[in-house]
């Protein structure tokens, strides 16, 4: 049985573990880490030496044409041709991995599916590198132990039956949410699981087990949740985002509730780099930097107990953090959908932001809230529309269709033609007028104006009044440069507004 497509989503369960059975399931996680290392490194190799063979080298000068033109469907055909006769292909991991499994001890604890599944995981980390989607990936070390490991459906290998889980003589019950006020669980169990996943966490120090079931469909849609068949659009940046309807507009801090433990991260971190320098003086030059290892060899590192301290507290802050910001993007979510179940959003580069503000986007994570908020559009039955910013330049428009450059620190849209407007809440109202239309074979957005500028009557109170709760809510307190409100003749426009 095959991984049918179509909508799906997941339910988490935590399991009941024995001391018996976590270290039956530690065992085999050690077994598939190994796999996965001897899968990943068996596919960067091939994928060296298809980048290396002089049919690769011909197939780069091929010309790459416009998307979907005979050209690139010519090129890309090589180039699959060229992975295909050199065994870099999915099936050909898997038929490695599934090789390396029964010549030593991982055969005794893996499964055949649950193999194949690690080796496609190995696989297609190899084939981002390829496409430059990604780094390079790494092997896991001992230290850092495989997360999880699924099944290819819920007919063999890794198996939901009811109430418990089956994996190779291992029953392993499950612990329900007796309350389940809303019904999420009892809807999710009336409909089919496609597969499942068995989870590991270390939570404040200790080892614990869960199931995902990925089940068929959309999830449940709370009742305390309202949706609204309509459209809203987003302005989303590192730190803020802006949102608004045809009723409705805010502008805040994005997951604000997020704490802000940066400085005991960064303590930790220095921590552990001294403790890591005086194990291991050897390996650093005079000048503070690490040495180079000679060619075929590699530095051989020592980590105290105390390093290993630090490095769970570690572990653990950047495990809160992501609950933290998990609740985050889905309350946000649920207001944005509240407002309208088509959100309108532009299309931007999330590595981007990782350069420019890594310690932001490390907590707030924007790719991720945008990855749960199309989950969510779509489970209300809407969808989440992306467009570039390349034509429809949003921050630099005006609805009297004037196009002026502002620089980043200019917050605030000031018009000839009488526009004033926070420019963030300002993007977000232009991209509800966005538009697409067909030229030739090509999609083209472009901004409406006229009916931007039908709808800022109604739409100019809306703005004026998101800033006065900014305003309110902040109650004197420091607010996000962004926002443009740290004069105080800029709050009391917008209060005023």
């Amino acid at each position: 049985m095959s991984r049918k497509s179509g909508p799906s989503f997941v339910l988490e369960l935590p399991l009941v573990v024995s001391p018996h059975e976590s270290r039956v399931l530690s065992v085999r996680f050690e077994a598939g880490r190994q796999l996965y290392n001897a899968a990943l490194g068996e596919a960067l190799r091939r994928l060296d030496l298809m980048k290396q063979s002089k049919a690769c080298q011909l197939a780069r000068k091929m010309p790459q044409g416009a998307p979907k033109s005979p050209e690139q469907k010519a090129r890309a055909e090589a180039f699959a041709l060229i992975a295909k006769s050199i065994g870099f292909t999915d099936y050909d991991i898997q038929s490695y991995a599934t090789q390396c499994k029964n010549a030593c001890w991982i055969g005794a604890h893996l499964d055949a599916h649950t193999t194949q599944k690690i080796a496609t995981r190995a696989f297609l980390a190899a084939q981002r590198y390829q496409f430059r989607a990604g780094g390079r990936p790494r092997f896991k070390p001992k230290w850092k132990v495989l997360e999880s490991m699924e099944a290819k459906s819920n007919a063999a290998a890794i198996r939901w039956r009811g109430d418990h889980i089956e994996w190779r003589k291992l029953n392993l019950k499950v612990r329900f949410d007796r309350k389940d006020k809303h019904g999420v669980q009892t809807f999710a169990l009336q409909k089919t699981v496609r597969f499942c996943r068995i989870v590991r966490r270390t939570i404040r120090g200790t080892v614990r087990w869960f199931v995902q079931l990925v089940i068929a469909g959309f999830p449940k849609w709370k009742e305390k949740n309202p949706v609204c068949q309509g459209k809203s659009a987003i302005d989303i940046g590192p730190s803020t985002i802006a949102a608004i309807s045809e009723t409705d507009a805010f502008l805040e801090k994005f997951c604000a509730n997020v704490p802000d433990i940066q400085k005991a991260i960064r303590r930790i971190q220095r921590a552990m780099d001294r403790s890591k320098r005086r194990s291991n003086p050897d390996n650093y030059q005079k000048n503070g930097t690490v040495k180079k290892a000679a060619p075929g060899h590699r530095l051989q590192w020592v980590f105290t107990h105390g390093y290993l301290r630090l490095r769970a507290r570690l572990k653990e802050l950047h495990r809160i953090l992501a609950a933290y910001r998990r609740t985050e993007h889905g309350k946000l979510a649920n207001r944005i959908v509240a407002m309208g179940n088509t959100v309108m959003a532009e299309k931007l580069s999330y590595k981007a932001f990782q350069r420019m503000f890594g310690k932001s986007a490390r907590d707030r994570a924007p790719g991720e809230f945008m990855d749960h908020l199309r989950h969510k559009a779509a489970s209300a039955g809407g969808e989440v529309i992306e467009f570039p910013t390349r034509t429809t330049k949003l921050s630099q428009s005006c609805h009297c269709e004037v196009v002026v450059k502002k620089p980043l620190s200019q917050r605030w849209h000031n018009c000839s033609c009488g526009v004033h407007a926070q420019r963030d809440l300002y993007s977000a109202y232009l991209a509800l007028h966005v538009r697409s239309y067909v030229k030739g074979e090509n999609q083209v957005w472009r901004l409406d104006t006229e009916s931007a500028r039908k709808g800022w009557c109604a739409a100019e109170p809306l703005l004026g009044k998101a800033m006065s709760d900014v305003v309110q809510t902040a109650k004197g307190g420091p607010l996000p440069a962004s926002f443009g409100l740290n004069s105080k003749k800029a709050r009391d426009r917008a209060v005023l507004s």
